[in-house]
């Protein structure tokens, strides 16, 4: 998180088997485009075959010229058009986007609006497009409850409804949440149009921005950023959590063997129903930036590769995987003034040859 020296990942390439082992990295957006200040970056896919990147910037983080940015990459071309301003909210900090194309085929825009001087004092809007991202709705206020936050992407359950990962923050400390800090998730009925909450999720430091996938009817899976501050530790742990019911209810955050240095990670759960989880593997810096795939339930997480790595910070991934199956994923670099993109097949991680 600390580092300042820059250092540009461009792309990985290892032994191949028809190009399936290689990572392509590729650098979308610098300083020299809206808002220098770039972090929490989303991508979806949306129906027509486009990718779409949200992100908020502005001056910085707790800037109060901040808001959400929107640029669309169209399918079978290279080049993302200029971002955007999809979300402002005038004089107030914007922050946390994130973009999700729903099954019926509405994009969700949920993000975060500042109303303080920490996130502690923020809430979640949403804009809703029926278009595919081309306009937006007005805003709307999802939660109204003061340190409400949103960072991941939601999933549609067995049942057709939405799990949304929320998270409360609190604490006057822009260096430190307080333990108190906890996860949830907004359940969404498309039928019914409501949404519930669900319980919150406790552990002794705090916890933020869960992560989940469904591995059957009952049984879901979170991975969590660990709560607390930034200073040096040899405690620092990605937390775990599971629901038995469906996502109704989730037990307390336990730690992980995975290291996690107070930063954000991805969860998701491929088409083959392998799961990958994105995370710095370092209890102290936001680098190197690492993927390990499951093949056994969230049982093991033998496959593992650092997909971005040096004296810098590799920060706040989001991963899909498109309908051609590749994994996409976004995060940001450089003092937070450059989203990266990084594509690759499943076996560029598992090592696994592909199917003929």
């Amino acid at each position: 998180m600390r580092k300042s020296a820059v250092f540009m990942l461009w792309a990985i390439v290892a032994p191949t088997y028809g190009g399936s082992y290689n990572i392509q990295t590729h650098r979308v957006f610098g300083p020299e485009h809206p808002g220098r200040y770039k972090h929490p970056a989303a991508i979806a896919q949306l129906a027509n075959g486009d990718l779409y990147i949200a992100y908020y910037g502005g001056s910085g983080e707790y800037g109060d010229d901040t808001a959400v940015y929107g640029s669309r990459l169209k399918e079978g071309q290279t080049q993302w058009t200029m971002p955007t301003i999809i979300a402002n909210t005038p004089n107030r900090g914007e922050g946390n986007p994130v973009v999700w194309q729903a099954p019926d085929g509405r994009v969700w825009l949920f993000y975060v609006n500042r109303y303080g001087p920490t996130w502690s004092n923020a809430r979640v809007k949403v804009k809703l497009s029926e278009d595919g991202a081309q306009t937006w709705s007005d805003s709307f206020m999802l939660n109204f409850e003061e340190g409400t936050m949103v960072r991941g992407q939601p999933i549609v359950l067995n049942n057709g409804h939405y799990l949304l990962p929320m998270y409360y923050e609190t604490g006057d400390d822009r260096e430190k949440s307080a333990a108190t800090t906890c996860s949830y998730f907004m359940r969404y009925d498309p039928k019914t149009r409501v949404w519930t909450e669900t319980n919150r999720i406790k552990s002794p430091m705090g916890n933020l921005q869960a992560q989940v996938v469904q591995l059957t009817d009952k049984y879901l899976v979170a991975y969590l950023r660990r709560g607390g501050d930034f200073l040096p530790t040899d405690r620092g742990y990605v937390l775990r959590s599971e629901s038995r019911d469906g996502g109704y209810t989730w037990t307390d955050a336990v730690e992980t063997k995975f290291p996690n240095p107070n930063s954000a990670v991805d969860f998701i759960k491929l088409k083959n129903g392998h799961l990958l989880l994105v995370y710095n593997n370092n209890m102290n810096d936001r680098t190197p930036l690492t993927v390990a795939v499951s093949t056994d339930g969230d049982k093991t997480y033998p496959h593992r590769r650092d997909i971005a790595g040096g004296d810098n910070t590799f920060a706040y991934p989001y991963a899909i995987q498109t309908r051609d199956d590749k994994i996409h994923i976004v995060y940001t670099t450089n003092e937070r003034t450059t989203i990266m993109h990084a594509v690759f097949d499943e076996h560029a991680i598992t090592g696994a040859p592909p199917e003929l």
